[in-house]
C-alpha cells in the first residue's frame, strides 16, 4: 500500500504474535469490511485457522467496536476490535465489501505487490477483468483452476449460485456431454446480505418462496465463462433462482439430456472430483443440511429415460463465499487445502 498517499502506518492496529511472511509457518491477514454475514464467517474461520494471525479488520462504520459486539456468535472467541486504520504489514488482504466497492477501494489505495488479495465481490470475476496497474485476478474455483490458484497473486472468489451450478456441470462439460440445461436453485435469506429489503424481512420470508431474476441472474456470466474454459460453448443455461424461507444454504437441480447410464455418470463425476476434498458425489439422495456450516458441495445424480438430473447443495456463506476464500488462501500459500475448514454440518 502507498503509505504516504493513504496515511497507512507501518505497524498493525491489532498486534499479531508470531506472524511471518508467506513461506513461513504463519501468515498475517487483513480484511476490508467485516460487519456483514460473509465477513462474520470469514472472521470466524480466520481466527481459528492454524496458520493465520489476524492483523486488522477494517470497518468505517464499526471502528472501535469489538468484533463480538457485532458478530455475537464470536463472543468469547476473540478480543479483536474493528479499526478504521489500514496497515501495510500483512501478507494477504481479504476484500469483504459490497459489489462495486472492491474496485473502488483498489483504485483509491495502492496495494504493495507483495500482498496477495482475495476479493469476495463480483468485481473481478469476469475475464478480461479490469486490471489495476499490474494486478490481475484469477477466478478462484479450486475444482477448476487449482493449478492457476497455486501461483496466483490475486483471486476473484466465485459467486454462491455460480459455485453450486458449476460444480454440478463441470464434469459433463469436460467430457463434451453438456447440452441445453434447465436449472432451478433456491437460496436462503443470508444470500441477500444484511441490508433490509422488502423480501428479507422474516414476516415476508416465513412460509414463502419467490422466483426472481428469471433467466437473467448475474452469475450466469461466470458460469458460461468456466464452461468455455473447458471447451464447451453454446449450451444454454436456463436458470431460475428462488428465494427460500430459510436462513442459509443453496440447493440446485439441473436437468439435461444425457446418454450415459447412471453408473457411468457417477463414475465420471467421482473421477473428475477425485482430487477435490470438498466436493462429494453421493449415490444417495442429498439434502441441504448436509452442507450447512461446511465448505462442502454435495452432489447427487438421478436418471430417468434420457434425462439426467444433477442436484448440488452448498452453504452460500461458506463454499459459496468465505469458506472458499479460505480454501483459495490455503492453496495460494502452500498449506493443506483443508486447513481451518474441517467443519461439522448442522444436520440436526
Amino acid at each position: 500500500m502507498n503509505q504516504q498517499q493513504n496515511n497507512i502506518p507501518d505497524t498493525t492496529e491489532v498486534a499479531a504474535a508470531g506472524s511471518s511472511s508467506i513461506g513461513g509457518s504463519r501468515i498475517r491477514a487483513g480484511m476490508i469490511g467485516g460487519a456483514g454475514y460473509t465477513g462474520g464467517e470469514l472472521i470466524r474461520l480466520l481466527i481459528h485457522h492454524p496458520n493465520v494471525d489476524v492483523s486488522f479488520i477494517h470497518s468505517r462504520s464499526n471502528a472501535g467496536n469489538t468484533i463480538a459486539s457485532v458478530h455475537q456468535d464470536l463472543l468469547g472467541d476473540t478480543d479483536l476490535q474493528f479499526t478504521g486504520d489500514l496497515s501495510n504489514d500483512i501478507d494477504i488482504l481479504f476484500l469483504c465489501v459490497g459489489h462495486g466497492e472492491a474496485k473502488k477501494f483498489l483504485e483509491a489505495n495502492t496495494i504493495d505487490e507483495k500482498i496477495k488479495i482475495i476479493d469476495l465481490s463480483q468485481d473481478f470475476r469476469l475475464t478480461p477483468n479490469s486490471k489495476l496497474q499490474t494486478r490481475n485476478f484469477t477466478y478462484g474455483l479450486p475444482e477448476l483452476n487449482k493449478q492457476q490458484i497455486k501461483s496466483a497473486s490475486n483471486i476473484a472468489n466465485p459467486g454462491c449460485f455460480a459455485t453450486a451450478i458449476q460444480l454440478g456441470l463441470l464434469p459433463l462439460a469436460k467430457a463434451g456431454l453438456l447440452n441445453e440445461v434447465h436449472t432451478t436453485g433456491i437460496t436462503g435469506s443470508t444470500g441477500a446480505g444484511q441490508s433490509l429489503s422488502s423480501t428479507s424481512h422474516f414476516s415476508w420470508r416465513a412460509n414463502n418462496i419467490q422466483a426472481y431474476k428469471t433467466l437473467t441472474h448475474q452469475h450466469l456470466k461466470e458460469i458460461n465463462q468456466s464452461l468455455q474454459q473447458l471447451g464447451t460453448s453454446g449450451p444454454e443455461i436456463n436458470f431460475i433462482p428462488w428465494r427460500g424461507d430459510f436462513a442459509r444454504g443453496i440447493f440446485i437441480s439441473s436437468i439435461l439430456n444425457c446418454d450415459l447410464q447412471l453408473k457411468e455418470a457417477n463414475e465420471l463425476y467421482k473421477e473428475f472430483y477425485s482430487d477435490a476434498p470438498f466436493t462429494i458425489v453421493s449415490e444417495q439422495e442429498i439434502f441441504l443440511k448436509q452442507a450447512i456450516n461446511t465448505n462442502k458441495c454435495v452432489i447427487h445424480l438421478e436418471k430417468t429415460g434420457k434425462k439426467l438430473v444433477v442436484h448440488s447443495t452448498i452453504d452460500n456463506l461458506l463454499k459459496g463465499a468465505s469458506g472458499q476464500a479460505i480454501q483459495n488462501m490455503n492453496i495460494m500459500c502452500g498449506y493443506d487445502e483443508c486447513a481451518g475448514l474441517q467443519l461439522k454440518p448442522t444436520a440436526f
